[in-house]
């Protein structure tokens, strides 16, 4: 498994490396080479995210379903049996409850990977330098885009980041805080200001907040973007222009698809219209 691992991460980082090549290695290049990476991730699970796409409108659909809505009143003190009628709901309807969640969960793993091919392809010991040169593809046509010696050392430059670093504006006069030692946090605060705006822009509204999902995806919609601006606060900055990069990406892709709902990311928008009088 940890060979396979290995490759993976390989895989990454000669990527990054051709594409840093390809932009001639100056200056933001090496950023650049990020979110030209992540645009490539992007366009290659797309399908998935149509995927995510269709199973949130079917979990839509759903909580208007009126049957749905009388089970949910009717075993509303039964959490077993109506746990035993969503999911015959679900099978009846061919309603995958996990297909809104997949490209999240396959998203971890592409985060781990590009954390670490970004470490290593900006390495600067001599046991990473071994490493980054064992992990460069020995075919004889890459030969001229993937030459180590004049690839070495990476511009980790990218505005005013360094990459390989954690992301932080030095307070004013020195000023310091022990849990901000990098200093005032502007990407971190990024990351979860653009995550918490994608997940709500394309969370679906809700007619029914009693639902399960329902609550399900307000709690996302609270924890993933804390967690990610934590992620940026302690690791390599790469990862956050990977992460602002995929989330703008995100919400211009639902943007074309006419599926963002801008009426989510207003206090109490998410909340069903009250029925009008006749």
């Amino acid at each position: 498994m940890g060979a396979i691992w290995d490759q993976f991460v390989s895989l990454f980082t000669n990527v990054l490396l051709l594409i840093y090549n390809f932009l001639g290695h100056g200056g933001n290049a090496f950023g650049v080479s990020i979110i030209l990476f992540t645009m490539l991730i992007r366009g290659i699970t797309w399908p998935l995210n149509a995927q995510q796409l269709k199973g949130a409108k079917a979990m839509q659909d759903l909580q208007n379903d009126k049957e749905w809505q009388d089970i949910q009143k009717k075993y509303a003190k039964d959490r077993e049996k109506l746990a035993q009628e969503q999911m015959r709901i679900y099978k009846d309807r061919g309603i995958n409850p996990f297909a809104s969640c997949l490209p999240t969960l396959i998203q971890f793993p592409i985060i781990i990977g590009l954390y670490q091919s970004i470490i290593r392809a900006l390495a600067a010991s001599p046991l990473g330098l071994l490493q980054l040169a064992r992990s460069v593809y020995q075919v004889s046509w890459l030969s001229p885009f993937l030459n180590i010696a004049t690839l070495i050392p990476l511009n980790s430059r990218f505005l005013w980041m360094d990459l390989g670093r954690p992301e932080g504006i030095p307070f004013p006069g020195g000023f310091t805080l022990s849990f901000l030692p990098y200093g005032f946090p502007t990407l971190a605060i990024i990351v979860a200001l653009t995550t918490y705006l994608q997940t709500k822009l394309t969370m679906p509204p809700s007619t029914n907040p009693g639902d399960q999902t329902a609550a399900m995806n307000s709690m996302m919609s609270i924890y993933m973007p804390l967690f990610l601006g934590w992620l940026v606060l302690n690791y390599a900055s790469g990862l956050a222009v990977y992460f602002v990069t995929s989330n703008v990406l995100g919400i211009v892709q639902y943007a074309m698809m006419g599926r963002v709902n801008w009426r989510n990311v207003l206090p109490g928008g998410g909340k069903p219209a009250p029925a009008k009088k006749k």
